[in-house]
């Protein structure tokens, strides 16, 4: 520092001066020569070109479906007939417990119900011919057993009072009178009354009995039947009345009189076998007739709801017996691989307890999470783009199908689980792999873009600087979206071939 100053105190005024112009000259030079000119503005002329807008998520493969499954009741396996990485289809038996007395008990409902169809199928094909016919065979079968019984009974009613009565009573026929002597006057009077009047009866029921045939009328004929065996058994009993209070004489002698008795009782027995006879064929015969009508008539809209009441209740009872038994036994809900397989044959099992596990065959699809800032953007059907860590760069094309309505939080921020599905199968696509998407939310071959730097706010309005005729402007601009290269559409405010600003000097 001291040779330096003790070096200043000898410099002179005059050379002083000269080391000044010399400074001042050389800063003189730099400033005209050698310091660099002033920046003009930066800009660029807006054109049209593709505008590209995509939300970009993390997520992961998994399968289109995923389920564990079990038993719904509590059982010994019986069988076990899937292992880890078998291909199953839909509805293939792949664990049973045991369920024998469910099956036979499937079987019984099962039996009722095919009873119960058919039952309803013969209501609703109605009567067949054949079963008419056999009803009409019955019909005139029991109609000639009305005729033969009617018939029958005159024949046993002409022989009680031809054969029986006739035997002890004088002029039977015109002016009847009792051989033999009677206490009471008055009952041996009403048996020779009654037994004029059957004469009569019996004469135009004779011609009544021998035309009779099966297209008689014949509930009429068995009513008149019936009608006339009455009075004739009014007739034997009365006469037998008269026999019991006979005075026994050397003509008529007692016994005599209980031969007489003996046959009237006979006669009385005959003709209410007869009696009963003719009811019984009357009733068969309406019997028939009624089986007749019916199976003319065929089945009735009653019948046929209430026996398809039947077939519904019995169908109810075959899907609880088969509800119990599939409880007992675990399908393939859809195809795809078996998992995992944890159940083995003879092992007691609880119910609802996972045993085995499958995903789908083949159908893979990614789980992703969108923030919520994103999540307006994207819409079921967008397109996108998917790399899987493990392969790289290679693409694989899918596109959105879900997006769940209801946020779900991770990492305490809100998001959006959204599904996309793989627009082709892969066999590189495998389960669990981490996927990189980008969905494209919007796409134009031709658009007005600008970076979104380039952009001012103010007032709730967006403006863009521009040059017009090597002036400075500032232009109101509507907007649009933003792609995925950070510009933004232009909507309105600027077309092609406008000079955009994007730096200043």
């Amino acid at each position: 520092m001291k040779p330096a100053l003790s070096y200043i105190k000898h410099l002179n005024r005059t050379q002083l001066v000269w080391a000044a112009v010399v400074a001042v000259a050389f800063l003189a030079g730099w400033y005209f020569f050698v310091r660099p000119a002033p920046a003009a503005e930066q800009t660029l002329v807006l054109e049209q070109k593709p505008f590209l807008q995509q939300v970009s998520v993390s997520g992961k493969v998994v399968a289109a479906k995923e389920v564990d499954l079990g038993f719904s009741q509590s059982g010994r396996v019986t069988g076990v007939y899937a292992v880890v990485g078998q291909r199953v289809a839909q509805g293939t038996t792949l664990a049973v417990i045991e369920n024998g007395d469910l099956r036979a008990a499937l079987l019984q409902k099962e039996a009722a119900l095919e009873n119960q169809q058919a039952r309803l199928a013969s209501l609703q094909a109605g009567t067949r011919p054949e079963e008419v016919a056999v009803a009409q065979s019955a019909v005139a079968s029991d109609a000639q057993a009305l005729v033969d019984a009617i018939q029958d009974a005159y024949r046993a009613a002409e022989a009680a009072v031809h054969n029986t009565l006739d035997q002890f009573i004088n002029n039977p026929r015109t002016a009847p009178v009792i051989n033999f002597s009677v206490s009471d006057t008055n009952l041996k009077i009403a048996v020779e009354s009654q037994r004029l009047a059957v004469e009569a009866m019996l004469t135009a029921w004779g011609s009544e009995a021998v035309a009779l045939n099966s297209s008689s009328d014949l509930p009429a004929a068995a009513a008149h039947a019936q009608a006339n065996l009455a009075a004739v058994a009014k007739l034997l009993s009365d006469t037998g009345a008269a026999i019991n209070r006979a005075i026994p004489s050397t003509q008529t002698t007692q016994a005599t009189l209980d031969d007489y008795s003996a046959a009237v009782a006979t006669a009385r027995t005959n003709i209410n076998a007869s009696v009963s006879a003719v009811s019984s064929a009357k009733a068969a015969l309406d019997a028939a007739n009624k089986n007749l009508a019916l199976k003319q008539a065929g089945s009735t809209p009653q019948d046929i709801m209430a026996q398809e009441a039947q077939v519904k209740a019995a169908q109810a009872d075959v899907a609880a017996a088969r509800a119990q038994l599939q409880k007992t036994v675990i399908v393939a809900p859809f195809s795809g691989t078996i998992t995992s397989v944890d159940a083995k044959v003879g092992q007691i099992v609880s119910p609802n307890t996972p045993e085995l596990s499958m995903i789908s065959a083949g159908a893979f699809q990614v789980e992703s999470y969108v923030p919520e800032i994103n999540i307006a953007l994207i819409s079921v059907g967008d397109k996108a783009s998917v790399t899987l860590d493990a392969y790289g760069e290679k693409v694989f094309p899918a596109s959105v199908i879900a997006i769940d309505p209801a946020e779900t939080v991770r990492d305490g921020v809100s998001t959006y689980r959204a599904l996309l599905q793989f627009d082709a199968q892969d066999p590189l696509i495998k389960s669990g792999m981490t996927a990189n998407v980008a969905i494209t939310t919007d796409s134009k071959d031709s658009a007005l873009a600008v970076p979104q730097g380039l952009v001012t706010y103010r007032n709730g309005k967006a403006f863009v600087k521009i040059v017009v005729d090597g002036a400075l402007e500032e232009r109101e601009v509507t907007l649009g979206g933003v792609s995925s290269l950070g510009e933004v559409e232009v909507l309105s405010g600027l077309r092609a071939g406008d000079v955009v600003v994007t730096a200043l000097p």
